[in-house]
Order: structure tokens, then sequence, then C-alpha cells
């Protein structure tokens, strides 16, 4: 069996994009290339992994089996170089958008003050689960639900939504917004690590138009030039402000929770440390 490191980096990446395209764009290589990393993958397995189409590309039942083994074992490659090349690996968080919120520079600053020889590193990576899944990090925080398989989940707090409108719009002007001032602009919406989806509103009361976008700066950048408003949560409002967006309370949705992920069995000795102060600094629950 000839299965190589680059090949479960392709599959890691089809996973996480659900599209080739969007795989071969991430890796720097070709769509055809892609293809043939998957077709190899599933022959040498004797097993179909993904079901392509021409716009998307979903994990069959065996696929999302094998993904769990699959990042544990590019994880466990990268983590045996990287502790080669440097004796203490530093601690990956990621986080796909605002970390922690308010909480994020009192967590940093604690860790490195009673933790100072296990490196932290906040680390941003565009995707649901801020890199867990591919092993680029070894703990994530997540913002909304957590299903997938394998993963300790820890709540931490609920982040109250905000709307997100241009700084010279008449939404601007509200002290305070509600779900049915948003029907009538278009709704931006991160579809690849956001919370935010049309059917947060009624079904026959929701916002006509969307505009897809795949992160918090082009998301930020679509609203300032005026193209539409955003629903986002207020750790958002937080870590990134914009001179020509303005934040304002959305109390007519659900805050979302926010959770501290990792897998089990933990990728990193001090991750069980990490999940311990994040509970205290955020006064969440183990």
């Amino acid at each position: 069996m000839s299965i190589e490191l680059r090949h479960l980096r392709c599959f890691l990446a089809i996973a996480e994009e659900s599209s080739l395209t969007r795989a071969a764009a991430r890796l720097g290589i070709t769509q055809p290339a892609v293809s043939r990393s998957l077709a190899t993958l599933e022959r040498q397995l004797g097993v179909r992994l993904v079901d392509r189409s021409t716009h998307h590309a979903t994990l069959t039942p065996e696929g999302r089996v094998f993904r769990e083994r699959a990042a544990s074992a590019v994880s466990a490659f990268d983590d045996a170089v990287d502790t080669a090349r440097r004796p203490v690996r530093p601690l990956r968080l990621g986080h796909a958008w605002s970390a922690l919120g308010p909480y994020t520079t009192r967590l940093l600053r604690r860790w490195e003050r009673e933790q100072p020889g296990t490196p932290l590193e906040l680390l941003r990576i565009d995707d649901r689960t801020a890199g867990l899944l591919r092993g680029a990090v070894d703990v994530a925080v997540v913002r909304g639900p957590v299903a997938e398989p394998g993963l300790v989940v820890t709540r931490l707090f609920s982040d109250p939504r905000v709307a997100a409108v241009t700084a010279d719009g008449p939404l601007a002007a509200l002290p305070r917004i509600t779900p049915a001032d948003l029907v009538t602009a278009p709704l931006l919406v991160n579809t690849v690590s956001g919370t935010t989806a049309p059917d947060l509103w009624p079904a026959d009361a929701r916002p006509a138009t969307t505009i897809t976008v795949t992160n918090t700066d082009d998301w930020l950048a679509a609203i300032a030039a005026g193209r539409g408003a955003g629903v986002s949560t207020a750790s958002t409002a937080e870590i990134h402000p914009h001179p020509d967006v303005v934040y304002r309370p959305l109390p007519g949705l659900p805050p979302v929770p926010v959770h501290l992920t990792h897998h089990d069995p933990p990728s990193h000795p001090a991750v069980p440390a990490l999940v311990a102060l994040a509970v205290e600094v955020t006064g969440g629950s183990a």
C-alpha cells in the first residue's frame, strides 16, 4: 500500500472545503492533481471516501470515519517533526474569528505568566473548526453547535448577536436593530465559518437577498462598501472594529454559544491546562 502524506493532506482539504476546486486553491495545486490524489487514496483503501458532483463534494460514511484517522495521522507526523526541531512544541489555539472576544487578552497573559515553559500560539484559520479537524491546531474556539464525532467540547460562554451596518447608512442611526430591520437589505453571510443564515428569520420574513463571503475580512469590506448588512456577535465588534462599519445590539436573535474543542486524546499534553484556564477566565463550565 503506497499511501503518502500528501494524499492524506489532500483528502483533509477536500473534507474541509467540500469542493475539489477550493481544496486545490488551498493546497496551491491544480484541480486535476487533487482528483488524482483522491482517486489514488480511494483505490489504495478500496473504499469510496467522497461523493463528487460538479459543484460539491460530500464525504461518504466511510469518508467521515477515515477523516478523523487521517487528521490524527497528519497531526502526529507534524508534531513529530516539530518536536524534533524544537524541544517544546507550542500549544496551538485556533479560531476562525474573534477568538475569545473580551477574554482573549486575559487568557493569553495569564497563560504566559502561569505556563512560561509552553508557548501558546493563537492562530486564525478560516474554517468551521478553526483547523482542528485537519490537525493544524491542538485546541479550537468554535462558535455555534459542534457535531463532529471524536471531539471533546467545553462550553465557555454565550456571545450576544449584533448587527453590522455601513456607518453612513440609515440603520446606523438606530440605537439597536431588530431582525425585521434587516429584511430589506442584502444579508452578508460567511458560509465557511460564520453562524448566520437566513433560517434565523421566520420563513415568511427572511432577507430577500444574500451575498456570500468566505472570511471576516471580506465580510467587513462588503458591509463597509454598502453592499449589505451582516449579523455577528459582540466579540466581533470588539476584535474587528472598522471605521466604516458600526455594530448595534440585535436582541431579537439568540446568542451564539462559544466552545473550546479538542481531540480525545489531546494532541498536546498542555491541552487540559488550557481548557481549565479558559473555563476559569470566562466563567464557563468544564
